[in-house]
């Protein structure tokens, strides 16, 4: 028998770092919460999908919501901890566990995995928070404007259970409650006649989605042997060359996202170089050209000599990248389809790829299924990069971020901004056969009405489902937004229960916003930006 669980007054859905961000918020107004998702691990993008964080270049100074930073401060001091470090690495204040180039933070899934389950501890011990972990939704109630409840499937023992709310947080990650409950939403690319954006395509098309990739991570071991059997599909994708590609997609010639000019990629495990030398910085340098060191999740040589035999570095690569199909709308094929290029990938590197000594293949690397928690070492969950996004009050467009629109230091100023966040305008290849599209964006603004269904009256978005477009989403869909969206999100429904209001009163009246910004601003939620400029 499924024990009963008391009617919580927030159900949030999906556990991802939107869904803990509003969770989080939510406890702390003193409201009973449960928070459900679909794999074991909360954490999304972070560690179920294993992706290290992408930030924006002044994350260490400002531009952050403190819990936010207090997720990052937790992270750096469990490694301080429990790893050793050498000691040069134990005094820095701005730690990068990995030493990768895409973040100032770079670490490992089970380690952001640890800090936040410890952060929502102290919220299960008094009960407020229930976590249902391995539940996925399946159907939802609504009328009269009002979602009533969510039916969700528990994957481990084919059990169901329907959870009634007073407020509905979507934090899963495409959007999925929007779907059940008939929630108004975009999904795909929209027309360039719908908000004139300059980068739209001139038809909308609800299959044309940013690809996914499924990650895993790597150490190597020279003179060992760790080849993988040969994948079902390798043989497709080892003779796979996109039409807008420079060559085969399983090679180290891909092209530059910013300028599609084609651009060699180097690979050389466990390099020799101090981890202490590398800097993130992805408004100078987006670091994506020397493979191993992109998105190295642990450096060896930050630690006592001895400690660990290899770096472990994670692959989220322009190699596999899969975009063949949509996810929303074939999960079930597109999922196999990426699993498959990313083992035929690994499979290439151990066999095929070549060497800077003049030879080929790599058959040291050995995947790592107990950094990924996992019985094949691939993620969790695949990461993806867009979700269905609801028709809000406000719809964040190019006219609104991109740089050459509105210059280095434009950007749209909202009235009802409930946060930051600063990123450029970011999409991977797509399904509908479109190349990067990779342009300068502003730091940028997050709008409340962004939050806002425009008829749905108690459901709230918390992730990448917010109202940006298919362009937009590209800039807003990072780790510090997703987060950003989420706290916002639940600190919106605690303060509208605890006021007897509507979120659209909050949003849409001057005097009832004030209220929850100063909410927002004593909880360590920056609003506005200071004087930097887009990149």
């Amino acid at each position: 028998m499924i024990p009963e669980i008391p009617e919580p007054d927030i159900l949030v859905v999906g556990g991802g770092l939107g869904g803990v961000a509003a969770a989080l918020a939510a406890c702390r107004a003193g409201r009973t919460v449960v928070l459900t998702e679909e794999t074991d691990w909360i954490g999304g993008q972070l560690t179920s999908q294993a992706v290290p964080p992408d930030e924006h270049p002044w994350v260490e100074q400002f531009g952050t919501t403190a819990s936010y930073r207090a997720l990052r401060d937790g992270i750096r001091e469990y490694y301080r901890r429990w790893y050793p470090l050498r000691s040069e690495a134990l005094a820095l204040s701005r730690l990068n566990p990995g030493a990768g180039r895409v973040s100032k933070l770079c670490h490992e899934p089970r380690v952001a995995l640890a800090v936040l389950e410890s952060m929502l501890a102290p919220h299960r011990a008094a009960g407020r928070l229930t976590l249902l972990t391995e539940h996925r939704p399946v159907a939802a109630e609504s009328d009269n404007d009002v979602v009533r409840s969510v039916t969700l499937d528990d994957l481990r023992d084919g059990g169901r259970r329907t959870i009634t709310a007073r407020y509905v947080v979507d934090a899963t990650e495409t959007g999925e409650v929007l779907e059940l409950a008939g929630v108004e939403h975009a999904v795909g690319a929209e027309s360039r006649a719908e908000f004139d954006e300059p980068h739209a395509p001139d038809r909308a098309d609800p299959l044309n989605q940013q690809g996914i990739t499924v990650c895993f991570a790597l150490s190597h071991h020279e003179g060992e042997d760790h080849t993988i059997d040969r994948p079902a599909d390798h043989d497709f994708w080892s003779s796979y060359r996109p039409d807008f590609w420079p060559g085969p997609l399983l090679g180290f010639e891909a092209p530059d996202p910013r300028s599609l000019e084609s651009v060699p990629r180097t690979f050389v495990p466990n390099p020799a170089l101090d981890p202490l030398d590398v800097t993130a910085d992805q408004s100078a340098d987006a670091g994506d050209k020397e493979l191993w060191g992109f998105r190295r999740i642990l450096a060896r040589k930050l630690h006592r000599p001895g400690a660990f035999d290899s770096d472990i570095t994670l692959v989220n690569w322009p190699l596999n990248d899969y975009w063949l199909k949509p996810f929303i709308g074939e999960e079930t094929e597109a999922l196999r389809g990426a699993r498959q290029l990313s083992l035929s990938l690994l499979y290439w590197l151990q066999t095929a790829a070549p060497r800077q000594d003049g030879g080929t293949g790599f058959p040291g690397l050995r995947i790592r299924p107990d950094v990924t928690g996992t019985a094949d070492g691939l993620a969790k969950a695949p990461y993806l990069r867009e979700s269905r996004r609801i028709k809000a009050v406000t719809t964040v467009t190019e006219h609104d971020v991109a740089i050459d629109l509105v210059g280095p230091y434009g950007g749209t100023r909202h009235r009802d901004s409930v946060g930051v966040g600063g990123y450029r305008i970011d999409l991977h290849p797509s399904t509908g056969g479109d190349n990067y599209i990779d342009i300068g964006s502003v730091p940028f603004e997050i709008p409340l009405g962004a939050l806002l269904p425009r008829r749905v009256r108690n459901l709230l978005p918390a992730g990448k489902n917010i109202g940006t477009t298919h362009i937009t989403n590209g800039c807003y869909r990072l780790h510090p937004v997703e987060w950003n969206a989420g706290e916002v999100a639940g600190a919106l429904a605690a303060h509208c229960l605890a006021e007897g209001v509507e979120p659209h009163q909050v949003q849409s009246e001057d005097k009832r916003f004030e209220e929850f910004a100063r909410l927002l601003d004593r909880d360590g939620v920056q609003r506005h930006w200071p004087d930097v400029r887009g990149y």
